[in-house]
């Protein structure tokens, strides 16, 4: 017994000794603006994003309803926190190799040998009994077997160690994977619901226009038949009256087309929603200065950047499980129980046996395996350093371009708006001039044509200046920590 803790020490001293061999995770230091390149955009401000739920900023709420279930019910992000879930089950699976496996094994077994089996029995003659045995018959018997077996790898060179680091960070990635899908679903509601209620802001005043041009062209026959217009005027009406119908069924089909994709967005059928949101709303208006913070604010609020960051050290330590093959393996392995012929005998006696000791193995030869996984590992390392210096990049670009589309149709926007309220002058004054017989009746037609082209591109833009909006809260990560309402040990039912 000497002799086994003696060997037990040295081991223990190993194990409290031994280092993790590979690269230990450093965060790698990547070069990022201190300021936005871009000029300052209209409607920003470079302080730290305060709130996370910038759906609240619209003042909605009927969006903040669409939000919330959204949350709730979307099956992209039950699917993703089922990955979280997994990942966090195969962090379970690499930790359990801290720890010893212990067995049970019982049997029962009738023996029946011969010469062949080694187990014989002599039988000697009547006649004479210190004569050479005679016969051999064969020997059977009960064999009642219970033993215990218990083995423990000691992580002397960390392979273990860096397996649920590893293990550890696939987890860190896959709750970011969740932040990540949370973020871009309520951007898409966002975006969708303001298109949406562009589309039907669009409609009624396609609507107006046809009942304007509509009555212009019963005035214009009207007069056609009294002798005070040509029949070149009522084409002309007619013609103007015809195209604005023809936008009528491309506005029907954006407003079908949103109600179908929110409705799957909240995880229903695509026609689920068509009562609630068939109504006519008004396009969510651009609340006050956005707070965008300042560039390095990414690497912390993008939920993309931390989760390509954490399959970068991930990465780093599979470079070290794989090295860890290289050196040897030192085993503890034991066994002990109880032999006996008849089951009622399987007690304590002399019929127990044990066994206990150190193993040690050591790849001598692998035909090149275990340094190519080595290679593998230090090559899927690159390529994640790779994709998270991408995703930083991009991270930066999506911002600056928010920023600029945002600020620029904020600048479109009220321009369109003094172009409606001068289209609105010149028919009221083509209008009159052409009763008062001063302009002929195509300056009247081209008047109410610019008039219904400006007041469209208006609610465009209006939409524009909105979901941009809704882009930039999105490129500036923003809204993943609402996702905190949600559980994140099982799925929301």
């Amino acid at each position: 017994m000497k002799g086994l803790s003696s060997v037990v020490a040295v081991f223990s001293f190993l194990l409290l000794t031994g280092c993790a061999v590979g690269p230990n995770y450093k965060r790698p230091q990547v070069a990022v603006p201190g300021q936005w390149t871009a000029a300052p955009a209209r409607g920003t401000s470079t302080k730290p994003l305060e709130t996370d739920e910038w759906w609240a900023s619209f003042q909605d709420s009927e969006l903040n309803s669409l939000i919330e279930r959204a949350v709730r019910r979307n099956l992209d992000l039950k699917l993703a926190l089922e990955r979280v879930v997994e990942a966090r089950a195969a962090r379970g699976i690499a930790r359990s190799g801290y720890f010893p496996s212990v067995g049970a094994n019982a049997s029962a077994t009738r023996l029946r040998g011969g010469i062949s089996q080694g187990v014989i029995r002599a039988v000697p003659s009547s006649a004479d009994p210190n004569a050479r045995p005679s016969l051999i018959s064969p020997f059977e018997t009960n064999s009642f077997q219970g033993n215990l077996s218990a083995s423990w790898e000691l992580d002397v060179f960390g392979g273990t160690r860096r397996g649920v680091q590893a293990a550890t960070a696939d987890v860190a990635a896959a709750e970011e994977n969740r932040h990540d899908v949370l973020v871009i679903l309520l951007g898409d509601v966002g975006r969708v619901y303001a298109q949406l209620r562009g589309f039907q802001r669009r409609l009624e005043i396609a609507n107006k226009n046809i009942q304007t041009q509509q009555d212009t062209l019963d005035l214009t026959t009207a007069r056609a038949k009294a002798g005070l217009a040509t029949e070149l005027d009522v084409s002309r009406a007619a013609a103007q009256l015809e195209s604005t119908k023809a936008v009528v069924p491309t506005l029907i089909s954006g407003i079908d087309v949103s109600i179908h994709r929110l409705s799957v967005l909240l995880g229903e059928e695509p026609g689920a929603l068509r009562g609630e949101l068939e109504k006519t709303g008004p396009i969510p208006p651009a609340g006050p200065d956005v707070e965008v913070g300042l560039p390095s604010d990414l690497l912390k609020r993008r939920p993309d950047i931390r989760r390509a960051e954490a399959q970068l050290a991930a990465a780093t330590a599979r470079i070290g499980e794989a090295k860890a093959d290289l050196f040897p393996r030192f085993v503890l392995t034991g066994t002990a129980g109880r032999q006996a012929t008849q089951l009622h005998d399987l007690t304590l006696g002399v019929g127990n046996f044990f066994s206990a000791g150190p193993g040690i193995s050591l790849p001598l030869f692998t035909g090149g395996r275990i340094r190519s996984n080595i290679a593998v590992q230090t090559s899927r390392q690159r390529s994640a350093l790779i994709s998270y210096q991408s995703a930083i990049l991009n991270s930066l670009e999506e911002v600056q371009d928010a920023l600029v589309n945002y600020s620029q149709e904020q600048e479109r926007r009220d321009r369109l708006n003094e172009a409606v309220q001068h289209s609105q002058l010149a028919v009221d004054l083509a209008t009159e001039q052409y009763r008062a017989g001063l302009v002929d009746f195509l300056s009247v037609l081209e008047a109410q044509r610019e008039l219904y082209a400006n007041e469209d591109q208006l609610v465009q833009s209006q939409t524009s200046v909105t979901t941009n909006l809704v882009g930039l809260y999105r490129a500036l990560g923003g809204g993943w920590s609402v996702g905190g309402a949600v559980s994140m040990n099982k799925p929301t039912p």
